[in-house]
């Protein structure tokens, strides 16, 4: 047995969770690591393969579930659950967890640095949405719908619960500019609701952050982590993909007009008002405050940069998109 495991953690729970492991599992487990919290790469005899925890059994039933009606539906692009379990599910300690397929990822990582890499993003998240809508009536009920309003006034009220700390890092005239930012994007989406509640509905991904791409050894991309799943118009996920792409386009709105998928979408009153809300800037303060993280140099950096160091870039893509707007 190598049993190892990255950053820190309860080696009691964690040899604990191995002994149960090898009692409950129809392979005999050689290595184990931790690669984040409830996530584990397991090499067994002749197989390699992730564990993940779930917080509860209808996540982990649904997730299984869903995932195999994608492959059955033709998307291939992402993993597949394994059953090695002898009698699942695998319960160890009020966590659920299930043997996922270990995908063995390219040297060359996917990235949003790269147009190459943000356009092969964009067309695995188009097929992931075009194959997955014919599974939107059978999971309907199942799966929650989406409220993208209701999600961000929720992100709002959290993040002004937390202004007294986030103003020993950000000058008033700054927090006061972005407040108005959210509070225009808001109004308008409030006001053109029926983009996001009207249309074609898929099964939305939820969190198409960079590393939930993976650029396999065999080079194809892959889609991972559905934790977030939900069902609305794909206009949600594109939503989040151009945030997330924007830093690193310069904030610029018309290069992103370059890309076909979300271009569609930019005639649309309600995508040009939802573009200005600074989803990212309070998610993560929000998450840093919430994990007490925001003293660490290495936390607070990389959120100093967001909101202070791209400030006037995104004060300028916001002002051309109440241009735009305004055409």
């Amino acid at each position: 047995m190598n049993l190892t495991f990255k950053g820190e953690g309860d080696d009691l729970f964690q040899n604990r969770l191995f002994s149960y492991l090898q009692e409950q599992l129809n392979v005999h487990i050689k290595e184990i690591s931790q690669i984040r919290k409830q996530v584990y790469k397991v090499k067994g005899e002749g197989l390699e393969f992730i564990l993940k925890g779930f917080s509860s059994y209808h996540q982990f039933v649904l997730q299984k579930d869903v995932l195999t009606s994608l492959k059955q539906v033709g998307f291939q692009k992402t993993y597949s659950f394994y059953p090695l379990e002898k009698n699942p599910p695998l319960l160890f300690e009020q966590t659920y967890y299930g043997c996922l397929e270990w995908i063995e990822t390219s040297k060359n990582e996917f990235t949003f640095f790269k147009r190459h890499d943000r356009l092969k993003g964009l067309k695995l998240l188009a097929h992931f949405h075009d194959v997955n809508k014919k599974l939107v009536e059978q999971y309907m009920g199942k799966i929650t719908s989406f409220n993208q309003l209701g999600k961000w006034q929720e992100r709002t009220v959290s993040f002004l619960n937390n202004l007294p700390v986030i103003r020993y890092f950000v000058q008033k005239e700054i927090i006061d500019e972005i407040l108005a930012w959210a509070d225009w994007s808001l109004k308008g989406v409030e006001k053109e609701l029926g983009v996001f509640e009207n249309g074609e509905k898929v099964i939305l991904h939820g969190d198409v952050a960079h590393h939930n791409f993976l650029r396999a050894k065999n080079k194809d991309i892959y889609l991972i982590d559905f934790d977030l799943i939900s069902i609305g118009t794909p206009r949600s996920d594109y939503l989040q993909y151009a945030n997330r792409i924007l830093p690193f386009i310069h904030w610029s709105f018309q290069d992103l007009t370059n890309y076909k998928e979300i271009a569609a979408y930019l005639y649309e009153k309600g995508f040009i008002y939802a573009l200005a809300f600074p989803t990212d800037i309070f998610r993560e303060w929000n998450r840093a405050i919430r994990a007490q993280t925001y003293l660490q140099p290495s936390k607070i950096q990389p959120l100093l940069e967001m909101t202070i160091g791209q400030f006037h870039q995104r004060y300028n893509f916001i002002n051309e998109l109440k241009r735009f707007l305004s055409l």
